[in-house]
């Protein structure tokens, strides 16, 4: 039997990160940039108003009050987007909109309030210093300036920025692609309704939505077959050259996990070295077709195949991803509940992870400690408690090692 630590390890070393493409900048985010994006325009583009207002020099309304207001002539109007020239002479004021090009010798913007709000004539009853409500060319960008980083994480931030700097598309490191089958004799699609002996392929859909929330591109729709050799090698070979990854659900063990192996001979190696670790002990991991890709073989039961592809997929996603962690974030955490483990296996239990008010100090609560197969728990579940090969039992406020699964709300 082979360890958590040792499966993993041949897992992550055959992990490959995809050529990067060329993508759309509204498909680029959440994505690691392959390239350097260097802006070669100023940001904004020439000075602007920064809200709707005057357009003044400074030193024309120094003084301005309710007591003694200054007096200037209106003597145009800038709308956001005009191309029209407009020179400004000492003691006179332009109306402009929010984002409309100063006009010449502008240094400031009045806000309406500090006015009467005349169209022909303006009372200023108070002043503004140079530069108040203007936005300077080159501000926010200088030609030069590097609006992404390589292997930077292109967020929201970084997409105004690429559509600032003039590109519509940009180079990324692409999502890996997941493909997935279910097999099993006993399994119809949850769209049909199950007649007795008949249960939901509900591991296709698990499966599935994991990989896409590790950051993922499901290629093909998952693929259901029977437990039978050659459907099984079929819908494989069929998804191999969309792939990245291929998981099965329900090629471990038993009758299933011979039709698999039968089904995968000649087509790569396939490893079936059980791992101690519970649940799940039972899986295989190997490399299929001529670009060898990894598959994994998971157990029927989607609620173990769900803690398997945490433990295993989900980090070779996300070092495809190029992301330098590929683990969820750690936490210690005193339990609220005693827990056990089985001798000489790596336990992955599901837990609810709470904050404890005065000391700020980490709890978890146990959920489901008799049930590893049942689905409601691990929707509640939004970590996984992990106890060490080492451990059998552990007592109320013992402290135990934590991984924070998604935010649920």
């Amino acid at each position: 039997m082979r360890s958590v630590d040792e499966q993993l390890k041949r897992v992550l070393e055959i992990a490959v990160r995809p050529a990067p493409v060329r993508v759309a900048i509204s498909d680029a985010q959440g994505l690691r940039s392959a390239e350097e994006v260097v802006t070669s325009r100023a940001l904004p583009g020439f000075d602007q108003a920064a809200i709707d207002g005057y357009a003044v020099r400074s030193v024309d309304v120094v003084g301005g009050s309710e007591a003694e207001p200054v007096g200037l002539p209106v003597v145009g109007e800038i709308p956001a987007g005009s191309r029209q020239p407009l020179r400004l002479q000492p003691g006179q004021a332009v109306r402009v909109s929010a984002g409309a090009p100063l006009p010449t010798l502008a240094d400031a913007v009045l806000p309406v309030a500090h006015t009467d709000g005349g169209s022909a004539r303006l009372q200023v009853t108070r002043g503004v210093p140079s530069a108040a409500y203007v936005r300077r060319v080159g501000e926010d960008i200088q030609p030069g300036d590097v609006a992404v980083r390589r292997d930077g994480v292109i967020g929201a931030a970084q997409v105004a920025l690429l559509a600032a700097a003039g590109r519509d598309k940009v180079l990324v490191h692409p999502r890996p692609r997941v493909s997935v089958v279910s097999m099993g004799d006993e399994l119809v699609d949850v769209a049909r309704p199950a007649s007795a002996g008949h249960v939901p392929d509900v591991g296709s859909y698990a499966l599935a939505a994991a990989a896409r929330e590790a950051g993922a591109e499901i290629p093909r729709p998952p693929r259901l077959v029977r437990c039978d050799a050659r459907e099984l090698r079929s819908a494989v070979e069929d998804l191999l050259p969309f792939s990245e990854v291929v998981v099965v659900c329900g090629g471990a063990g038993g009758n299933a996990g011979a039709e698999a192996r039968a089904a995968f001979t000649g087509l790569g190696e396939i490893d079936t070295t059980r791992v101690a670790m519970a649940p799940g002990s039972s899986q295989a991991f190997g490399r299929l077709g001529r670009d060898s890709v990894p598959t994994f073989l998971f157990p029927s039961s989607p609620a173990t195949a769900l803690v398997l592809f945490e433990v295993f997929v989900r980090p070779l996603i996300r070092l495809g991803l190029g992301m330098p962690d590929p683990y969820r974030r750690l936490v210690s955490a005193r339990l609220t509940s005693p827990v056990s483990s089985p001798p000489g296996r790596r336990s992955y239990l599901r837990g609810r992870l709470l904050r404890e008010v005065a000391s700020g100090d980490y709890l978890v609560q146990p959920l489901a400690t008799g049930g590893t197969h049942l689905l409601a728990t691990l929707a509640e579940a939004n970590a996984l408690i992990s106890l060490p090969e080492e451990t059998t039992d552990v007592t109320v406020d013992e402290r135990v090692d934590v991984s924070l699964l998604s935010v649920r709300r």
